[in-house]
């Protein structure tokens, strides 16, 4: 028998991309599944939609809007499952996009989290931004992707058509062993939104688990369907939860000399969109890291006795991709000197 899995879309006012999108979720032809719609305290009829169209789908209200984290972690902890996918709702899945997922993840105890090729909803010839085929850290914990660095997304042309591991998986579609949900103490709620999956696979990572990559399973996502790219507050929780991240995860002495330089890597960010007028993101970073400082004991508190050296985990890039993009002008993942 299959390993059970329980698909959760997190919906907050959401109706529309649920209206889109749940019915290619509810075919998913993956014997032993159970669909599940957590509402964070929506408001615009979408659990009234889900029981009178999609009878079949669980729905588990949340008493207020708790965020990503949060919201996961409250109905998470009402399912039972061996396997979780948290699943955007804007996200489009073709019939066959769960088995090769749970068959690569059943190859290996190690593998705790893994994800598929995340492409665009909007141009299924590309990568999304979100998770493209596979998130990495540079040398200063910034994020990128394999396929996607900055702004820059690649046209799927079969160049990340292999299995690897890597250093974080999109929220986008994240699947995730329950046991390794439940031993790890699941999302940190207080990063509310934005990183917080990349915090979750670097604590499993301090423990030794691995992060994979599924090239033979993809999914289609139209993205920033909840925060826009240039919102000051999706800008905020990004600077903000990138620092705090690195403060829980990294040694003790290497967390200190890597988030001083991400300091003034953020400066240079403040100063780009200054001179570009974005006046409310240059605020958004200078908030960010005052609430960064001013839950820095709160956010130590949080550290672990396993933290491993940052560049002994696969999916580290060992250079800046600041420099490597913006100087070099590398463009493309595969360019990269590794």
């Amino acid at each position: 028998m299959e390993p059970s899995v329980a698909v959760v879309i997190l919906n907050w006012n959401g109706k529309k991309w649920l209206e889109q999108f749940l019915p290619s979720v509810v075919a998913s032809n993956y014997p032993n599944l159970q669909v599940i719609i957590g509402d964070n305290a929506s408001t615009d009829n979408s659990v009234l939609f889900v029981n009178n169209h999609f009878p079949t789908v669980k729905v588990i209200t949340n008493d207020k809007n708790y965020g990503f984290a949060g919201g996961y972690n409250h109905v998470l902890a009402q399912v039972n499952a061996d396997y979780f996918v948290l699943l955007n709702s804007d996200v489009e899945v073709p019939k066959d996009w769960i088995k090769p997922v749970i068959d690569l993840m059943q190859s290996d105890n190690n593998i705790a989290v893994a994800q598929p090729l995340i492409k665009s909803q909007k141009s299924k010839t590309h990568f999304e931004y979100a998770g493209a085929a596979g998130g990495f850290l540079d040398l200063y914990a910034y994020p990128f992707c394999r396929g996607r660095i900055f702004d820059e997304v690649e046209q799927d042309l079969n160049q990340y058509s292999t299995d690897i591991e890597i250093f974080w998986a999109s929220g986008a579609a994240f699947f995730i062993k329950s046991k390794a949900w439940l031993e790890i103490g699941g999302l940190d709620a207080d990063l509310f939104a934005h990183m917080e999956e990349i915090d979750l696979c670097w604590r499993l990572k301090n423990l030794g688990y691995m992060v994979v990559c599924c090239a033979k399973s993809e999914v289609y996502h139209v993205g920033g369907g909840t925060l826009d790219a240039n919102n000051p507050y999706k800008t905020y929780l990004n600077f903000r939860n990138n620092l705090i991240i690195m403060q829980k995860n990294l040694p003790k002495n290497d967390a200190y000399f890597r988030i001083f330089i991400r300091f003034w890597i953020d400066l240079a960010a403040w100063f780009q969109f200054l001179l570009k007028g974005k006046t409310d993101l240059t605020l958004a970073i200078s908030k960010a890291h005052y609430h960064f400082i001013k839950d820095f004991t709160k956010t130590a508190n949080k550290r672990t006795n396993t933290q491993l050296p940052f560049l002994q985990h696969h999916g580290v890039y060992k250079y800046s991709i600041v420099y490597s993009y913006f100087v070099k002008k590398i463009k493309k993942f595969s360019q990269l000197p590794w």
